[in-house]
């Protein structure tokens, strides 16, 4: 039996530095190894939440550097390999080289289960390794497994498979109803997220010891492994929840997670960054880069520095462009207006909810 390691990626934000409180908390027997990849180029709150981390885990985060051997901080050095063309949206090569080959590199071949902060509440799955020794889970999710084991589980192939393997977990009260699911093939008018919410919905923990068998027919990191102890989680986080844990715990919300109030023209908004990351990250919305200007000025000049070469952190108006004040006064009566629609929009009674309006899907590899 190979011994599997247990790893967690600490990005300096909310969600990342959530899990790291709940599987110390929740699953104290769990040999977990924290790892930060650090880019060199991240806000001093990034750096003050690892501490707190190990602080409040009694564990050192490793520090995974992109280029050791360089007398240029990680950025800087590929930035000039790259010939001084800044990372986009459609060209991320920071991702790649600063976050994905690292971490690989630091794995090796040994069979890893990699926790990820991604909450109950997001729609999106994060980062997947394409190496077959690197098994993502999300403790935060009714459905802690990936899409590609969802799809492998669920295929029609395996109905009678997952029968059997049902008849000898389910509880016999539900095992009609069950047998009804597993039978409904897949299709357009049945697709495979119905099929998993309706397993779900019966027994999350009946599910995930299904899937744990199943798996064990597989060469996924967890079939070296006797037990799991995550299949008896029926956890459904939300982003309400993620700042209760880091506050309870004594740890803390990031500062730049705080709303800081602004005025134009008579009118008052508040801004804050939405995300961790890198201080120039190209994910940022406008208003960000204002909050950046203004709460940060030595980073945003940095950050000007970069464009320089020629090249833009966004592609249609560069940063000097954007603190013009005719602009800056734009862009944020811009937020207000989209601030003021959300609040009308939202649903949730939760403060945390209305307040957190900016939050948006940027790179996963760095802001899970």
């Amino acid at each position: 039996m190979k011994k599997v390691r247990h790893v967690m990626g600490i990005s300096g934000g909310k969600d990342s530095g959530a899990l790291a409180i709940y599987l110390y908390d929740k699953y104290p027997d769990l040999d977990i190894e924290y790892y930060f990849t650090d880019t060199g180029k991240e806000l001093q709150e990034t750096y003050d939440l690892i501490k707190g981390i190990e602080v409040y885990t009694g564990k050192t985060v490793a520090r995974i550097e992109a280029a050791p051997g360089s007398h240029e901080e990680p950025f800087d050095h590929f930035l000039n390999l790259f010939g001084g063309y800044l990372p986009s949206s459609n060209a991320r090569w920071c991702t790649k080289k600063l976050k994905l080959e690292p971490f690989e590199k630091w794995i090796g071949n040994d069979p890893v289960i990699s926790y990820v902060g991604i909450r109950g509440d997001e729609n999106r799955e994060g980062y997947i390794s394409k190496k077959n020794n690197i098994q993502s889970i999300f403790p935060f999710r009714k459905n802690i497994w990936s899409e590609d084991v969802i799809k492998k589980v669920l295929k029609n192939s395996n109905i009678d498979q997952l029968k059997n393997l049902y008849a000898d977990t389910i509880e016999q009260h539900h095992l009609s109803r069950v047998n009804e699911i597993l039978e409904e093939r897949i299709s357009a008018k049945y697709d495979m997220h119905s099929k998993l919410q309706d397993l779900l919905e019966i027994s999350t923990k009946s599910f995930n010891k299904v899937v744990f068998q199943y798996i064990k027919t597989t060469e996924y990191p967890l079939s070296h492994c006797d037990d799991f102890q995550l299949l008896e989680n029926e956890d459904n986080l939300v982003r309400e929840d993620i700042f209760n844990l880091l506050r309870n715990s004594g740890v803390g919300v990031p500062k730049y997670y705080e709303k800081v109030p602004y005025e134009i023209n008579g009118e008052t908004g508040a801004y804050a960054r939405s995300r961790s990351g890198c201080y120039f990250c190209f994910f940022q919305q406008k208003i960000e880069w204002i909050w950046l200007y203004e709460q940060h000025p030595d980073k945003f000049a940095l950050a000007m520095e970069y464009e320089k070469s020629g090249y833009t952190w966004m592609q249609e108006e560069s940063l000097e462009d954007i603190i013009k004040p005719e602009r800056m006064a734009r862009i944020k009566q811009d937020h207000i207006a989209k601030t003021l629609k959300s609040t009308q929009d939202k649903k949730s009674p939760y403060l945390l909810d209305i307040l957190d309006d900016t939050e948006e899907e940027g790179c996963a590899s760095c802001f899970i």
